[in-house]
């Protein structure tokens, strides 16, 4: 099944030089990072039989972006009910669309103007019934039955000619960039200008098929506070993280008329909601990162399928995006990049660092060394804000990138990312063999039972009251009743 928001086009992978005047964290430098992440070809996923030519090219790149199609019966069968519902409750009953779970933990869905849907398992998660999903489906089948995805499809053509002009015209690739970004710029504004029109639409859609229309209220103000909980390091690009909010922001006048929308229709209370049936279907569910694409735990970087781990220095945050694991120190001021390339076996690490990837290295700093057996090279590179310390790691036939970065270069800075590469070094068989996703849990409420004990008990290492919270959908000192089902997350 499959469900998509507002045409979202996957970014391309490109190669280029790294530029140090730039953030390190918004380059665009690095080369075959999908390995870093991708489990699998999107060939090996099960396709929709009547798709065919551009749909069928469009659907594979939106399962590369995304990690794949998530398979779930259960799921299945919950949103086909749904949609089927809202189909025979819509403007356009003669319309078919057919639903696909992506395996990403970002909260996003979208629709190509084939009818063709998509709804990453990370908005599922962060739904608590069958309203709040009904709720987002109806809103991107109203994007259908209004054509705002076929406009949207023209506008990205526009854009993709945009592209592929700039990088053929400007020789300077920040002024390319910037030609691009305002034509992504002007695509983002117009689909946001259609947005009051298709939640008006869905919430009609949504009524009609029987659930409750404040499901839409609901699941707007937790993709808000969801998104205020999202790691802030540079990976607003990554598809994989590219949310609802990025082209649907749930602003106080937006959450202010979905209120009212729902007020035409009902009253607060009717409706449906089934919260229980929803979250047995969820019950289990993954949550967050998949193993098999490398995922992270604290400080540490795990990608069992590669078969490597690292932990990054003291104070940092990671994120695994879909060109790089990221990471950021409080503050700001020290920032790290990894990546992966094909590098020729005969060209020694020394070399690359010298071929031109990443400018104003400074040759004298240039050296070649063993880490954990592996071969390996370092460099120093000086940017206007930034100074950069690199390393190359040569890993079975790939070679992998640190970029560290800083705003204060100091030698205790230089020894501590030093020490950080030093724990790169391959997974052992029994560390392969016990990493395992973390999932989803339905449990009941005890008697006595505060958010701050149930939270206790969370699987996450940053904010898990709040993110408990969240979840759930339940406000800040908010008392649970015995018997009530919650959900959390477990290993």
């Amino acid at each position: 099944m499959t469900l998509l928001f507002g045409a979202l086009r996957p970014p391309p992978g490109r190669r280029g030089r790294f530029l140090p005047a730039l953030v390190v964290l918004a380059v665009a430098g690095c080369s075959d990072l999908t390995k870093l992440d991708r489990a699998g070809s999107p060939a090996d996923t099960p396709k929709p039989v009547e798709m065919s030519g551009a749909a069928l090219r469009e659907h594979q790149r939106i399962l590369a972006a995304y990690g794949g199609a998530y398979q779930d019966a259960r799921l299945e069968a919950l949103i086909g009910k749904t949609v089927d519902r809202l189909v025979a409750a819509s403007e356009r009953p003669d319309l078919r669309y057919r639903v696909t779970i992506l395996n990403s933990p970002a909260v996003n869905a979208f629709a190509l103007p084939t009818g063709q849907l998509y709804v990453s398992r990370g908005l599922i998660a962060l739904a608590n019934d069958t309203s709040e999903l009904a709720s987002v489906l109806s809103h991107e089948m109203a994007h259908v039955i209004a054509r705002h995805a076929a406009i949207r499809e023209d506008q990205a053509r526009q854009a993709a000619l945009v592209s592929r002009v700039a990088s053929d015209v400007f020789n300077d690739p920040q002024m390319g960039a910037m030609a691009l970004a305002k034509s992504k710029i002007a695509l983002a504004s117009f689909s946001r200008g259609q947005e009051l029109e298709a939640d008006g639409i869905g919430v009609g859609i949504s009524s009609r098929a029987g659930f409750d229309p404040y499901g839409a209220v609901r699941f707007l103000n937790s993709m808000g506070r969801n998104a205020d909980l999202r790691p802030t390091t540079g990976i607003g690009t990554d598809p994989r993280y590219l949310d609802f909010l990025s082209s649907h922001p749930a602003t106080p006048e937006r959450m202010k008329i979905a209120q009212a929308n729902a007020r035409q229709y009902a009253a607060p209370g009717a409706g449906e909601r089934d919260p229980a049936a929803y979250l047995a279907s969820i019950d289990g569910l993954v949550y967050g990162e998949d193993p098999s694409e490398g995922y992270v735990r604290g400080r540490r970087f795990l990608h069992p399928r590669l078969g490597f781990t690292f932990m990054a220095p003291e104070g940092f945050s990671l994120d695994n995006t879909a060109q790089a694991v990221l990471g950021v120190k409080d503050g700001g001021n020290e920032a790290l990049r990894l990546d992966v390339v094909r590098v020729p076996a005969e060209q020694t690490l020394r070399d690359y660092l010298n071929s031109g990837w990443i400018e104003n290295i400074d040759p004298s700093s240039v050296e070649e060394e063993t880490i954990n057996g592996f071969p390996a090279a370092t460099a120093a590179a000086n940017g206007e804000q930034w100074s950069f310390r690199l390393y190359a790691v040569r890993f079975g036939s790939d070679v992998y990138r640190f970029v560290f970065a800083t705003k204060r270069k100091t030698p205790d800075l230089d020894r501590a990312f030093r020490e950080a590469v030093g724990t790169f070094r391959r997974m052992t068989l029994s560390e392969i063999q016990a990493t395992r996703p973390l999932r989803l849990k339905v449990m009941s409420a005890q008697s006595g039972d505060t958010a701050d004990k149930i939270a206790a008990r969370m699987a996450v290492a940053d904010h898990p009251l709040e993110r408990f919270l969240v979840l759930n959908g339940l406000q800040p000192g908010q008392p649970l009743k015995a018997g009530e089902q919650v959900k959390i997350v477990v290993e």
